[in-house]
Formats: structure tokens, sequence, C-alpha cells
């Protein structure tokens, strides 16, 4: 039996996954661990490019798109271990957070999932790191702005209990899907992931279901990097039909004891809700049309830091693409701090694209977590793979 398996399931998004994979390979390091990765039907040639890059991960084609659920059950049947971490591929984790993971579970027996601190790409850290239950009143908060503007409160805030402390391991009550590890020996015990939902909610009713069976869900002060769901168009029409659907699966599952007068409000504003976000993105989309939209569309920098391999190889990569670029020769011992522009323009978007082989991962987001400004972006660079990745494109050589 090894120590740890790891989940990952692909879908286009092949870049991603093989810096995910990268960063994987130095944060197992020292574990007995095994990684699985699902290919749900991707047409970006997803598995020929892994295979033969990654040969000791066990790849497993499927010949149909059935679902996030169902593509990690697939793996979780093949996987004999006492601990499984389900890993989104469009992440990034630093060289000691699976390291932590595992050391907190073998000291909290108890503990049946753990979750862990993700940044955004501009280095804020992503509410959905901690999560209550939705159950109805909390869901009603949320969808009426009291989550938001009481965000400290322990009643209406909630939804990501933001009144808990960054810094801190705690208890939570719903563990993202994004980066969830749980003791297999619980999930033998309650069941594999429901493949009733398709993609989305399926890591809140796993998390319910742990809470339910008597074990405890923990968050952790360590930290990846989550793109949030690039495989994923979050503006599309396809995304908020699945969402809202999740979320009314998730109800009527764990929920449908309630009354018929105290659920139907639920699920009607559960509907309304998801009526008003199509009608907001079809506004958008007109005024986009028109050419109404106040939005502007700041030109891109890209500010690469590195060692002198990057650098000339960044060089060659900008003038290829017409990119607006600047250099910085520097890694973790001459800039410990990172590198960082004084007085960023606000009439641009910057992008600071990091050698990884300069800096750490886990080097990476401890600077990037220190972001202040809205307009920076974080970016990498492989010279290995000769591959920048940032949230929103990627860039190959």
């Amino acid at each position: 039996m090894n120590k740890l398996s790891v989940v990952i399931v692909s879908y286009n998004v092949k870049y991603y996954i093989e810096q995910c994979l990268h960063s994987l390979q130095r944060a197992v390091q020292g574990i007995d661990a095994s990684i699985y990765v699902v290919d749900n039907h991707s047409n970006d040639d997803s598995v020929a490019y892994l295979k033969s890059r990654f040969p000791d991960v066990h790849l497993i084609s499927s010949p149909h798109n059935n679902g996030f659920s169902y593509a990690n059950n697939v793996a979780l049947r093949q996987c004999d271990s006492e601990y499984v971490l389900l890993l989104n591929p469009d992440t990034f984790v630093g060289e000691d957070v699976i390291r932590k993971m595992v050391a907190f579970c073998d000291a909290h027996p108890q503990a049946g999932g753990v979750g862990v601190q993700m940044l955004n790409a501009d280095g804020t850290k992503a509410p959905e790191s901690r999560r209550g239950l939705p159950t109805p009143a909390v869901a009603l908060y949320k969808m009426i702005g009291l989550c938001t503007r009481f965000p400290q409160h322990k009643k209406y805030g909630k939804y990501y209990m933001s009144y808990l402390s960054w810094d801190e391991a705690a208890k939570i009550e719903v563990i993202s899907g994004a980066c969830f590890m749980i003791r297999k020996r619980v999930l033998d015990e309650i069941g594999l992931l429901d493949e009733t939902f398709f993609m989305y909610g399926e890591d809140i009713d796993l998390s319910y279901r742990i809470l339910k069976a008597g074990y405890d869900n923990w968050y952790l002060p360590v930290r990846i990097l989550h793109y949030k769901g690039e495989s994923t168009h979050k503006s599309s029409y396809r995304y908020v039909h699945v969402f809202y659907q999740a979320m009314l699966i998730f109800f009527k599952k764990h929920f449908r004891h309630l009354s018929f007068w105290f659920s139907l409000p639920i699920q009607i504003a559960i509907y309304l809700k998801a009526f008003t976000t199509l009608l907001l993105m079809q506004a958008d989309n007109l005024q986009r049309y028109l050419n109404l939209s106040k939005r502007r569309n700041y030109a891109s920098h890209y500010v690469f830091i590195g060692g002198r391999e990057m650098l000339e190889k960044s060089r060659t990569l900008t003038k290829a693409k017409g990119l607006n670029a600047s250099f910085v020769e520097a890694d973790a011992t001459s800039h410990p701090q990172g590198y960082w522009l004084s007085q960023p323009d606000s009439q641009l978007n910057y992008v600071y694209v990091y050698d990884v082989h300069a800096f750490q991962y886990q080097e990476v987001l401890d600077i990037f977590s220190k972001n202040k400004w809205q307009n920076v972006h974080l970016g990498t660079f492989d010279t290995q793979t000769d591959v920048v990745i940032t949230h929103n494109e990627v860039l190959v050589g």
C-alpha cells in the first residue's frame, strides 16, 4: 500500500497539467506516492503529449466525458493508499504542501479531509479555500448578499467562513475539490464521489458525507495556485446551467426532508439567481457587440524574472509573439522577495513571469501572496518545456 495517491482529471489543458505534474514531482519527493491522470476525452492530443513526458504517471484515457465525479471514481477504484489527494489540473503546488498535509493527517486521526489555502493568479486568497455547508439559510444569505456585506459575521458570513484566520489551521465544513486530501478508509466507508454531479457540487457533497460520518474537515495555511477553472469558461451559459443545477442536486439530496413551504422558496431562489446571471451575461454580450461596454482592454506588459537561460529564451519568444516585455536577471538568492516595479502603470496589465528553476514554486507563491496591485498577475516559465503559463493564456516557444 502506498502512502498517497494523487488523482487529477484533465480535459483539454495539457500545458496546465504539465506544469501541475512538474510541481507535483517536487512536492512528493520522499513520499511513497502514485499519480493518476484521467483524461476526460480531450481533443488537444493530451494523452500522447503526457504519455511521452511522464512515463511514471498512471494515465487513463477515458473514451467518453462522463463528468468530473465519474472520472475521479475511475482512478479512485484503482488506488491502494492510505491517503488520496484530488487535485485540479489548473493548479501548481508548493514543494512542502503535500508533505505538510500528510503530516497533519498522520497527527490527527479524526481528520477525514484536508484542504489548503488557494491563491488566485493575482495573489489574492480564494475565498472558497474554506467554506461552510450551504444549508438553506447559509445559501440564502449568500444569494441575497449578506455574506459579502458582513464577512466577519459568524452567521451571515458562514458561506466562506471568512471570520477564520488565514494563517492558522482550522476546522471547516466544505473543502474545495481543487485540492482535497481524504483518508482512504474514510472514502471506503462513505463511498466515492456522487456521479449525479457532472461538475461542481461533488466536493460539497463529499465534505458533508465526511462530517455526517463523524470525521472532521480541516483547512491548512499552506499554499497552492489555482487558475480557477481554466478548462471551464465561467462566462458561458453551460457553466451557469451546470453550476446552478449542482446546487439543486445538493439541496434535493440532503434537504428533501424540509417542508414544501420551506423548500419551495429556496428552489425558486436558485432558479432566479441562475436566470438573473444569464440575463446579466446576455446584457454584457450585447453591450460588447454594440461597442457600448465601458470596459477597456488594457495592453499587457510581461516582466520576465529568472536566470540567463530563461531570459535568453524569453527574449526570443517575445520577439516571435510581438510582446511588450522587460527582463530581470534574478533568482531566489539575489532576490528572495522577488522583483516588483516601484509603481506599475495603471493603464497596463502586467504579467510577472517567474523562472521555476531559479525560484521554487513555493517561493513564487510566497512572493505573490504579497502582491498589492490589482493589475499584476502571475506567470511561470519552465526552460525544460519553453512554455509560459498565465491565468488566461499559454505561450509556447
